[in-house]
């Protein structure tokens, strides 16, 4: 056997997808380059690792257990390598991190020193819906996760982090006939409201309020990402119940207001979460050890003008 780390790493990619084409997205490298790979680690077996029915590409029981026996042996390199650089004196390694889309607003600012402080770890950032990132989390396909609602199911440890505000929201030409006055529900049932998609935790705590007051939307439409909404409702589509964190700059310049009602803010916390029995990697706990340490004073740098907005 004479395979490269670099071909075990393309042929688990494949594995994962079932796919050359989404492999070589994942890979920033051509199809003809993950082909090649793959043709080279095929050509060291008797046995066929893939199989092409039709167009479609399937992997084989023989394949898919090399793939398990290529990943057991990327991650002994990786701590081989880790544990070299921890006789240098050096913190190495990759972090995979998964968020919420609204977590894109918080997570950079936390990061960004500590890649400073520690240049040789490298960080995946995976922004997605939370069902996604719930499934990473639950398969141990990630190191941490960023939520503002932990889920039920999963025996999780976490580091609190931040406040997470969500307010009533609408365009500031619109929104003009609310000022100086609190809204109540019986205005909430006049609003036409954006929603996030289902299993949003924006949209599950939108929901809850709605129906706690037992609200009814006159008219609902239903968007897929945070800035999605934010500009339909300063295109004055409708009105929406937003995190804060989001909203600065589209505040500050006076294209969106807040809009003070009866029971908001809604207020959860930012998590960062892992398996409770998870070994972390030594930049996964350097990570840990960082936020501890500076979480507050990155908060107040970063944040701390979000106690300062009125409605």
């Amino acid at each position: 056997m004479n395979y490269t780390l670099h071909q075990l790493k393309v042929f688990v990619c494949i594995v994962k997808y079932e796919s050359v084409t989404k492999a070589s997205e994942e890979l920033f490298l051509t199809q003809p380059a993950v082909s090649s790979q793959l043709k080279k680690l095929q050509d060291q077996f008797d046995i066929p690792l893939t199989e092409v029915v039709g167009r479609k590409l399937f992997i084989t029981e023989f394949g898919k257990e090399i793939a398990e026996a290529c990943k057991r042996i990327l991650l002994a390199s990786e701590e081989i390598k880790q544990t070299s650089d921890q006789y240098k004196g050096l913190i190495a390694g990759h972090l995979k991190i998964a968020i919420v889309s609204t977590g894109k607003y918080v997570m950079p600012y936390l990061l960004s020193g500590f890649t400073h402080r520690f240049p040789a770890v490298d960080v995946a950032l995976d922004v997605s819906n939370k069902h996604r990132v719930v499934e990473a989390l639950s398969k141990n396909e990630i190191d941490f996760a960023l939520v503002s609602v932990l889920p039920d199911d999963l025996k999780l440890k976490k580091v609190d982090l931040m406040e997470n505000s969500l307010y009533l929201v609408g365009n500031a030409d619109k929104a003009k006939v609310f000022r100086g006055k609190t809204v109540g529900a019986k205005e909430l049932e006049e609003l036409p409201f954006i929603f996030r998609e289902q299993g949003s935790a924006t949209r599950n705590a939108m929901e809850n309020f709605l129906e706690s007051n037992n609200v009814k939307a006159k008219q609902q439409y239903e968007l897929v990402s945070n800035e999605a909404v934010k500009q339909a409702v300063n295109a004055g589509l409708g009105y929406s119940i937003m995190p804060l964190i989001g909203l600065r700059n589209v505040i500050n310049a006076g294209e969106i207001q807040l809009i003070k009602t009866k029971g908001l803010p809604v207020k959860t916390k930012w998590m960062l979460c892992y398996l409770e029995g998870k070994k972390l990697s030594p930049a996964a706990d350097a990570f840990i050890n960082f936020l501890e340490s500076h979480k507050e004073t990155l908060i107040e740098k970063y944040f701390g003008w979000s106690r300062n907005v009125e409605t």
